[in-house]
């Protein structure tokens, strides 16, 4: 089992850079794709990135393409996503999560576990 803490969640004007953390226990972290979603008000959970096991791999919705980087340090149990040029339409409250699976996954129902999340808010 794999429990994720997020956090770097915040208030951010337009234009404005964050950088979220996920932090993995366990010891089993490399076995896991690991992924970011993000859920608004009144909206379905949609994803964000994805990021292969080796973090070789990497993958973004188009909306995300440009602006938001993901990476891990499987030495350090650990995920990131540093977002750049932040707009309102990114506030949200951001998951982090784990997939036993191989290869990249867009869905939600392709990961096992998830974290509490991070409210990023994004000022106009």
């Amino acid at each position: 089992q794999v429990q994720l803490v997020e956090s770097g969640g915040g208030l951010v004007q337009a234009g404005g850079s964050l950088k979220l953390s996920c932090a993995a226990s366990g010891r089993t972290f490399n076995t896991y794709a690991m992924g970011w979603f993000r859920q608004a008000p009144g909206k379905e959970r949609e994803f964000v990135a994805a990021i292969s096991r080796s973090g070789g791999r990497t993958e973004y919705t188009d909306s995300a393409k440009g602006r938001f980087t993901i990476s891990r340090d499987n030495a350090k149990n650990s995920v990131l996503m540093q977002m750049n040029s932040l707009k309102p339409e990114d506030t949200a409250v951001y998951y982090c999560a784990a997939s036993r699976y191989l290869g990249l996954h867009a869905g939600v129902k392709d990961y096992d576990y998830w974290g509490q999340g991070t409210q990023v808010t994004v000022s106009s």
